[in-house]
């Protein structure tokens, strides 16, 4: 085997983030009746929540706001999108979104069928991600894929975000291997792609919808199954 060390991000490589977001804030919208607050849509309410959080994780991932800011912003911005200026709906939503979020389970297409494969292979698999440690343990505990990976690396656990290459260098030594020996599967060019390659570590670019142009990979796939191909 070329690769001796599989390591997987996980939302929107093997947790469907966007299908799991979606089920949760539309919970939310109707729980708190947000339609009455002035928000006309659960699609004009998703649409603008959608693109404050994408910037809010950018500053997060450089250093420019805390995760407790991330947390709160996220909401308190969408809802200033709709001129409502309301601290406790903030805090509440942001409270509630963090319960229901973890326990969703849709997974992308052939997820499971991969990691069985991969274990069967004999493959040592392990999980880098940036998500908060208690959040993305719920998240593979519910979806039942925790079981699969032999070392699961938080940003939270070793201080460092993707694409850094401190939480590659920790996750390599951790796994008891070499960059080399490794590959790296994930959906964004600019963090799971960049990262791996600072550390020379080989890379599969997940895009099941729209391949970006940047960075280029070892390898682009545009459904999990094709992973078997290369692994």
């Amino acid at each position: 085997m070329r690769y001796k060390h599989i390591f997987f991000d996980l939302d929107h490589t093997l947790w469907d983030f966007e299908a799991n977001c979606i089920e949760t804030l539309q919970e939310l919208y109707t729980e708190h009746a947000l339609e009455k607050r002035g928000i006309p849509s659960f699609e004009t309410f998703y649409a603008s929540y959608s693109v404050i959080n994408d910037k809010l994780w950018d500053r997060f991932r450089k250093g420019f706001i805390t995760r407790q800011d991330l947390r709160t912003k996220r909401f308190s911005l969408t809802f200033l999108d709709f001129k409502i200026g309301d601290d406790k709906l903030s805090a509440s939503m942001g409270k509630r979104f963090l319960e229901i979020l973890p326990t969703k389970t849709a997974l992308f297409p052939h997820a499971v069928e991969v990691l069985d494969y991969l274990q069967q292979k004999k493959y040592p698999i392990h999980m880098i991600t940036n998500g908060f440690e208690e959040t993305q343990l719920l998240k593979m505990q519910h979806s039942g894929i925790q079981h699969y990976f032999t070392h699961i690396i938080t940003s939270e656990t070793c201080g460092s975000l993707k694409p850094h290459r401190e939480i590659y260098d920790f996750a390599v030594n951790l796994a008891s291997t070499t960059a080399s020996d490794s590959i790296m599967i994930g959906d964004t060019l600019d963090v799971d792609i960049l990262g791996a390659q600072q550390v020379g570590m080989d890379q599969v670019y997940f895009a099941p919808n729209e391949i970006v142009e940047g960075v280029k990979p070892t390898y682009t796939i545009r459904c999990l199954s094709e992973l078997k191909a290369i692994l």
